[in-house]
């Protein structure tokens, strides 16, 4: 067991690549987010920000996911001010943003990898560089092997997992060389929507660390905390204060500690500043040395999904608005939209709220946007636009690279979109993952 910070830079590791295919053009037309997190703080997203509005969608296939890697350079380079300005580490979380073509570019900045399962640190070893931190509220003995072999931080999820595991630890090759940790639920709730929140009553994510003594943590040198979600700075601080008030007791037995993500740190309006100092103070104050979990903050304004429009249903007998279907899903490609819920930018259009009624439509450029599956409410959103699109017409919806490719699906035998990177300042293109129909099949266990 590794007993204080572990040492950056690894040697970094080439990317996975997918099988490409060549762009298919068709023909064209046209940003407001909400966060999944809390209604209460200022919405810092609510402004449509990158550089989309610059992209061309006929240049790729539909629906896509267009990833400008100029914005994620600029992410990447806002993180390694804050990794290196106040002394922390700072790690991707793959959970919500996972590309490995995108890895030669956070490489340079990041110092590794958070999975939340056998798969991802699997993902994180071979297709980034850095180290790699695994946690997950629920472990096979079977995968321990591969767990350990692909893994540089084991954290556990509670002291009865640990224990149960332990034994096998210790028969385990390579699992002397463990860095362990220990998930703690705050018990401070700044997430406001429950679906999201993992510091609340019934969470499943860590125990409560408050009847906790310093011996009970002999076996781990970190604690991780996660109890964000899309908020910024004056949440992650309020955290922060929370933390050190119920758990400072146990800070003596440790020498780091893991705040975990949910945060914007790379938010164009983000006070980066008074994070730097925030967190130098904090370190200096209890002597841990800090780890953070970006995982939206990484891809943020970088991610863009491009969809056609399929057909256009008018408005009937003229009450309400027309419904635009396009290629690209709710349900299956954008899962948070439905679940938190949000609607997502469109460039050219004003987003309108979700519960908006037909009556109450009074303007012939107010349409609604779906996708092409039969579940009735696979709504993207209502919006007013500059020009009611055609049929044929591309949308581009802003601001979706994360939390979107990693929990997609084909239910309906719908395509997955295609991954394009785009370099907003050459313009130049790359084609990165084209999905077929036989990669459908054989999930399915069809081989034709």
């Amino acid at each position: 067991m590794i007993r204080g910070p572990m040492q950056r830079g690894r040697a970094l590791r080439p990317p996975l690549r997918f099988r490409l295919r060549k762009p298919r053009p068709i023909a064209a037309q046209p940003e407001m987010t909400t966060p999944r997190g809390s209604e209460g703080e200022a919405q810092m997203r609510a402004l449509p920000q990158g550089n989309f509005h610059r992209f061309d969608p006929v240049a790729v296939p539909s629906p896509c996911l267009v990833l400008d890697t100029a914005r994620l350079e600029e992410n990447g380079r806002r993180l390694a001010r804050l990794r290196d300005e106040a002394d922390c580490k700072v790690l991707l979380a793959l959970k919500a943003f996972a590309i490995p073509a995108c890895a030669p570019i956070l490489d340079r900045y990041l110092d590794g990898t958070a999975a939340s399962g056998l798969w991802e640190a699997k993902l994180g070893r071979e297709a980034f560089g850095g180290e790699v931190h695994t946690y997950a509220p629920g472990l096979k003995p079977a995968d321990l092997p591969d767990m350990v072999a692909n893994t540089d931080a084991l954290i556990f999820n509670s002291l009865s997992q640990y224990e149960r595991f332990a034994p096998l630890l210790a028969e385990t090759e390579g699992a002397g060389n463990l860095h362990l940790g220990l998930r703690i639920n705050p018990r401070h709730q700044e997430v406001e929507n429950a679906l999201y929140d993992p510091a609340g009553p019934w969470s499943r994510l860590g125990i409560d660390g408050r009847a906790l003594s310093p011996d009970d943590l002999e076996p781990f040198s970190f604690l991780h905390i996660h109890a964000l979600c899309d908020h910024g700075f004056d949440a992650f601080a309020r955290m922060v204060a929370a933390v050190e008030k119920r758990l400072g007791h146990l800070f003596p037995a440790i020498e780091e500690i893991n705040l975990g993500g949910g945060v914007l740190w790379t938010d164009d309006s983000f006070p980066l500043d008074d994070a730097i100092a925030f967190l130098k103070d904090f370190q200096r104050r209890t002597g841990l040395h800090v780890t953070l979990e970006p995982g939206t903050a990484v891809a943020l304004h970088a991610g863009a999904m491009v969809a056609e429009v399929l057909d256009f249903m008018t408005a009937q007998q003229g009450v309400g608005a027309p419904v635009i279907i396009t290629d690209l899903s709710a349900t299956c490609h954008l899962p948070d939209a439905l679940e938190a819920p949000f609607t997502p930018d469109c460039l050219g259009a004003e987003s309108l709220p979700r519960t908006l009624r037909p009556s109450e439509v009074n303007d012939p450029n107010i349409a609604r946007v779906g996708g092409p599956t039969c579940l009735a409410g696979d709504t993207i959103g209502t919006y007013r636009f500059d020009a009611l699109p055609s049929i044929g017409d591309r949308l581009v919806f802003a601001d979706l690279g994360y939390y979107t490719t990693v929990k997609s699906t084909t239910f309906n035998g719908t395509p997955l979109p295609s991954i394009v990177l785009w370099d907003s300042g050459s313009g130049s293109l790359e084609p990165v993952a084209d999905f077929s129909w036989d990669m459908f099949a054989e999930r399915l266990g069809w081989r034709s």
